[in-house]
């Protein structure tokens, strides 16, 4: 039995905070994977780094994330969501201070997976306790706000980017304190790191965690305080429901993934949901994109300023998300978004085919062949680029972490969760570390890659997704039978 939770106003209000608070997590998740994006080519320039390395240098943070990912779920489980957050919050802080101050690319590297590990723990941590804390009525919006937060965060990483370049003439450029635009980019993630840290020191312990660890009156309380449930009969059925699926999640391994040998089939679901997520490319627009089109011809600031507007389309995609997923479900969107994406990448390899190639000197005073879009092409590309962004934005964006925060029941659910989101960081690393070379090789195989990424991502969402639209958490036990 799945009990009906009654929400009051009072409860609106305070699941509306916690939930805010807990995907702050996300604008520094957003914040620190993107705020890399303007300070690429200084980097490569002040530590005189070739393509593989620069692409390792971006892509460093992303090995943090797998840590982080692998091991957030463990340590909420042993200290709680709360402090976790606290935990994920001072390695955001002393990777911002670190890495505006590096000494050259061995301390930027270690300082970046520092970061690395507070993101990667971040993407743990968050969805899971928003899912605990959420009705199951508003668990789809209100887990959607994790992926705004973090588009927010990209977006403020790109404008605060561009905002530091103007200023000091250029990111190469000194600005403040005899240190260089770049360093400022990184700095500037201090401030957020230390209000989430104050702001996670506001918000009740997940109730789910609570009557794991046999507190329960903390977890009525919060249940009704939070959720909303009210009366004393539904109260002791909800505790019931979560004591009844919930596999003390501090005793949870690898091996409750597997049955009769085999991992379980929802497993694989999203590990799938995670790797697709990265294959089509999407963080190679918010590591890259100041690179590329300057590539192409497009002076710095101009490139800079076509990212900040390029995040903003994303804002208004995931907007769009979240204000759909709970009305129409998860898995149709996920097939018309990656429909969408498969055009708008496919697009983008065209008009990289018809690129013109030029030479040109770099700064080391060496003779570079590189592409330039001509005509209509460059304009086409930059639309391409923003339906793809569209498509992601208002779909696999906020849907995958939607939805590897409730898919999976809760006996396993924080191991898997730790699990798939692993993968979705290694996924990233793979693609955000390929693509300087892959883009050295051919600017069409990258984006026709992509492209092909995507629409394969469109038949496994059709033939293996389920639908969790509505369901309570503890549902999903019977969801997980039923695809074993």
């Amino acid at each position: 039995m799945t009990t009906q939770t009654r929400s009051g106003e009072p409860a609106v209000g305070a699941v509306a905070w916690v939930v805010l608070v807990a995907a702050f997590g996300g604008f520094l998740f957003g914040f620190d994977t993107a705020v890399i994006n303007g300070a690429v080519g200084p980097i490569a320039e002040e530590f005189d780094l070739g393509a593989g390395m620069s692409g390792f240098s971006v892509s460093s943070a992303l090995l943090g994330c797998v840590i982080g990912a692998f091991t957030g779920g463990k340590i909420s489980d042993m200290l709680g969501r709360q402090k976790a957050m606290l935990v994920a919050a001072g390695l955001f802080f002393l990777s911002a201070i670190g890495t505006g101050l590096v000494f050259g690319v061995t301390d930027l590297i270690a300082w970046r997976v520092i970061g690395g590990i507070g993101v990667g723990m971040a993407s743990v941590i968050a969805p899971a306790y928003i899912a605990e804390v959420s009705p199951a009525a508003w668990r789809g919006r209100l887990g959607s706000l994790f992926q705004l937060a973090i588009v927010v965060g990209i977006f403020m990483a790109a404008f605060s980017n561009w905002i530091f370049a103007e200023v000091a003439g250029g990111a190469s450029e000194e600005l403040w304190f005899g240190l260089e635009a770049w360093r400022w980019m990184f700095l500037s993630e201090a401030a957020p790191a230390l209000i989430y840290g104050l702001l996670a020191l506001s918000i009740p312990e997940s109730p789910r965690y609570l009557v794991s660890r046999g507190r329960n009156d903390d977890a009525e309380k919060v249940l009704t305080e939070v959720v909303g449930i009210q009366g004393k009969d539904d109260l002791a059925q909800k505790i019931e429901d979560i004591r009844a699926t919930i596999n003390l999640e501090a005793r949870q391994k690898l091996k409750d993934l597997f049955l009769g040998g085999k991992l379980m089939p929802i497993v694989w679901v999203g590990i799938g949901l995670a790797v697709f997520q990265q294959f089509v490319g999407i963080n190679v627009i918010f590591y890259y994109s100041t690179s590329l089109w300057t590539a192409v011809g497009i002076a710095e600031e101009q490139a800079m300023l076509v990212q900040v507007i390029t995040t903003s389309v994303n804002i208004i995609a995931t907007i769009v998300g979240i204000l759909i997923v709970d009305k129409v479900g998860r898995r149709i969107p996920l097939a018309v978004g990656s429909a969408v994406m498969a055009v708008g990448l496919g697009t983008m390899a065209i008009a990289f085919s018809q690129a013109e190639l030029v030479e040109v000197v770099n700064e080391f005073g060496e003779i570079e062949t590189e592409p330039n879009l001509v005509g209509m092409w460059g304009p086409i590309a930059l639309v391409a680029a923003n339906v793809f962004v569209v498509g992601f934005g208002a779909t696999w964006g906020p849907f995958m972490w939607l939805m590897l925060g409730e898919m999976f029941p809760n006996r396993v659910r924080a191991v898997a969760l730790g699990v798939c989101s692993a993968f979705n960081w290694l996924a990233n690393f793979a693609i955000s570390s390929s693509f300087p070379s892959m883009a050295e090789l051919s600017l069409v195989f990258s984006y026709g890659f992509y492209a092909i990424s995507a629409l394969i991502s469109l038949f496994f969402v059709l033939k293996f997704v389920p639908e969790t639209k509505g369901r309570e958490i503890e549902e999903m036990q019977e969801t997980a039978h039923r695809r074993s």
